[in-house]
């Protein structure tokens, strides 16, 4: 990875440019001053400016990752904040708003605000979200209005479900002045009880507890519901079942005002992958049936699922080297995401630029973030792509702190080749 600080004034050259805010392909040219999009077109006319040859890269906006963990404060031996920057950077992503499992969690105005400050100096823009209620018991609601003072671009008590349908009720209510989503883990703790891995066949015959479906359709079906009524704004995150799909497309239908992601590994693989024991398989929600799995690359395709998410959740190697049954759940995520995505969905004839709304726009509009990145006078977030290429991915890259990756010796397709953050050039090559 080299990074090299912008020219004052440079244009891009020799690429295709994919603009996924306005639905736009071609060959063209991008001029940057200050860090800064000055012009975006087929041709530019410019004197006395660097030139940054492209090599036929598809140039688009950066990608916008609005689920990850990177564990700071309290498990700085899994992530950091710049580590997980780093993880970012090399999938491309130069947004990312974390989750607030930390320890302590981000439940105050305090916390925020620390977060907020320490991203002032990442290569990349980070966001925190704010835990919905008080250390995620589910009880005593946060500080919201003064934690959105801080900086939080939306609220979660993350793994943790509120299982409370009136603290749910509340949190849509109290969230719907600020405009910002709730994002509610949708399982039903009962149901999943003891299970490792989805209930199907394949735990049968691993002789691992399974987690039926059901436990996340009725938590979101209790979820839209909820929304419905207070006419707040929730988000889905990581649906993992055909039964969810069905419920959000149903809510859509009706008028809700529901967001929903899935992760590039409920669409990547199924649980006849776990017939291996391999622990980074072990995720919350589980890796599901390959029914499942087709019923989200549909939900994507047709726009049910709104984006695309990592869940980057960096574990120990002490930690998912533990038993099945006692290893925590998670997977990095960030520098996989992007080749494990378009291989699937470019096999299905999703087109690219379809790909990228759902790693660029759809995500920014979710939080409110603005979404149209080659306007003039915008920061310059860029990654530049290499589609065609087939890659095998591996420990040389990850940059996350944490190795606990199910796609190492995966062979994926399109690699993201540089990326543009916070006035910087990093490349892969």
């Amino acid at each position: 990875m080299k990074t090299k600080q912008l020219p004052k004034s440079v244009k891009i050259t020799n690429c295709t440019i994919l603009d996924p805010f306005a639905e736009k392909e071609f060959a063209g040219e991008i001029l940057l001053k200050n860090g800064k999009i000055n012009d975006v077109g087929k041709s530019i006319s410019a004197d006395g400016v660097d030139e940054l040859d492209a090599n036929g890269a598809v140039v688009t906006h950066g990608f916008c990752d609005i689920h990850a963990h990177f564990r700071e404060p309290g498990r700085e031996d899994k992530e950091t904040l710049v580590t997980g920057s780093q993880a970012a950077l090399a999938g491309g992503f130069t947004t990312v708003c974390v989750m607030p499992n930390t320890n302590p969690p981000l439940d105050s105005p305090e916390s925020i605000s620390f977060i907020a400050e320490k991203a002032e100096d990442l290569p990349i823009q980070l966001y925190p979200i704010g835990a919905v209620t008080v250390g995620q018991n589910g009880k005593e609601m946060t500080e919201m209005g003064e934690m959105v003072k801080a900086g939080a671009v939306a609220f979660s008590d993350d793994g943790i479900p509120i299982t409370d349908g009136e603290v749910m009720r509340l949190a849509l209510e109290y969230s719907a002045q600020f405009d910002v989503p709730i994002i509610n883990h949708a399982e039903d703790v009962d149901l999943r009880g003891t299970g490792q891995m989805n209930e199907g066949r394949w735990s049968t015959r691993l002789g691992l507890a399974g987690i039926p479906d059901v436990s996340e359709s009725i938590m979101v079906e209790r979820d839209l519901q909820v929304a419905g009524y207070t006419g707040g704004r929730i988000h889905v995150p990581h649906v993992s079942t055909e039964k969810s799909v069905h419920a959000i497309r149903r809510a859509k239908e009706n008028g809700v005002n529901i967001s929903a992601e899935v992760t590039p590994h409920h669409l990547y693989f199924d649980d006849s992958a776990l017939q291996t024991y391999d622990t980074n398989l072990k995720v919350a929600p589980p890796i599901r049936s390959e029914a499942d799995r087709d019923a989200m690359i549909g939900a994507i395709s047709d726009g049910t699922v709104d984006c695309i998410a990592t869940d980057h959740a960096p574990h120990t190697v002490e930690e998912k080297e533990s038993p099945f049954e006692y290893a925590p759940c998670g997977m990095i995520g960030l520098e996989s995401a992007f080749g494990a995505v378009w291989k699937m969905l470019s096999d299905k004839k999703m087109s690219l630029l379809d790909v990228v709304r759902k790693l660029t726009v759809m995500p920014r509009q979710i939080i409110g973030f603005d979404s149209d990145l080659f306007a003039k006078g915008a920061e310059a977030e860029l990654v530049f792509l290499n589609p065609d290429q087939e890659w095998t991915f591996g420990f040389e890259h990850i940059r996350s702190k944490s190795r606990n990756s199910p796609f190492v010796g995966e062979t994926l397709k399109g690699q993201v080749v540089s990326v543009v953050s916070r006035g910087q050039i990093i490349s892969f090559k």
